[in-house]
């Protein structure tokens, strides 16, 4: 049994009053939070930070950490044991057309719409603790 880890984010922006969400698009109609694998050394937040640049093509800012989500996938000869560590992060400069060519596109969509697109549940259920996160702000907006 292997073992694999990957780090990403959910990078959220507030829109006219509405909180909107990047995803990272393939045009198969896959949606996806961006994350990726550490590089030698690199922290999980240090991985989540250039992951999220490099998939998305913003510069971002890590809020909150959001848990992480767990999964297998099978390799030939071998079944691996993935965990995938998320943090709520906020873009601090960059561009959605700067992104790597891992995806076709990436879009901001409002939240809600956001967690229909995704295709992965539990990609989805990392964005309801994103959004539980940003609604218990003592401020009352993100």
């Amino acid at each position: 049994m292997g073992e694999a880890v990957s780090c990403g984010g959910v990078v959220y922006r507030l829109r006219d009053g509405v909180v909107e969400l990047a995803l990272c698009g393939r045009r198969s109609g896959l949606w996806a939070l961006p994350k990726g694998t550490p590089e030698t050394g690199e922290t999980h937040e240090q991985t989540a930070l250039r992951e999220v640049r490099e998939e998305t093509g913003l510069a971002v800012e890590i809020e909150a950490p959001l848990g992480h989500i767990e999964y297998w996938f099978t390799l030939p000869n071998e079944r691996v044991h993935k965990r995938v560590y998320f943090y709520l992060m906020a873009p601090c400069g960059g561009s959605v057309d700067d992104h790597d060519p891992e995806f076709d596109v990436v879009e901001w969509f409002p939240a809600q719409a956001a967690s229909a697109t995704l295709t992965y549940p539990s990609e989805a259920e990392v964005v309801g603790r994103a959004l539980d996160a940003l609604a218990g702000r003592k401020s009352g907006t993100p």
